[in-house]
């Protein structure tokens, strides 16, 4: 693995597990809640439509509301890791 490469995957693979907090309260999962009339917001609704009124506990909207109110638990850091490991990987192909 070159100089480059190396560094991209680094660089993709922190940048990842830095963003993803930020990404979460962007889209709306924040720590307070999901907030009014955001993309989390509609996806709350629509898991509520199909669930018969509620939010099912595990859902992705369950999931992803824990981790915008605490945080990211530690498998979901090396995941995100891993993922931003690949894309700094893929950069370093295209390049």
């Amino acid at each position: 693995m070159g100089l480059l490469t190396a560094a991209l995957v680094g660089t993709g693979a922190v940048g990842a597990v830095v963003g993803a907090p930020f990404v979460l309260a962007g889209i709306g999962f924040t720590s307070v809640g999901v907030a009014a009339g955001s993309y989390a917001a509609g996806m709350m609704s629509a898991a509520a439509v199909a669930n018969g009124g509620a939010v099912a506990a595990g859902s992705t909207v369950a999931v992803l509301q824990a981790a915008g109110a605490a945080g990211l638990p530690a498998a979901a850091s090396a995941g995100a890791a891993g993922v931003g490991a690949a894309v700094g990987w893929l950069a370093a192909i295209l390049i």
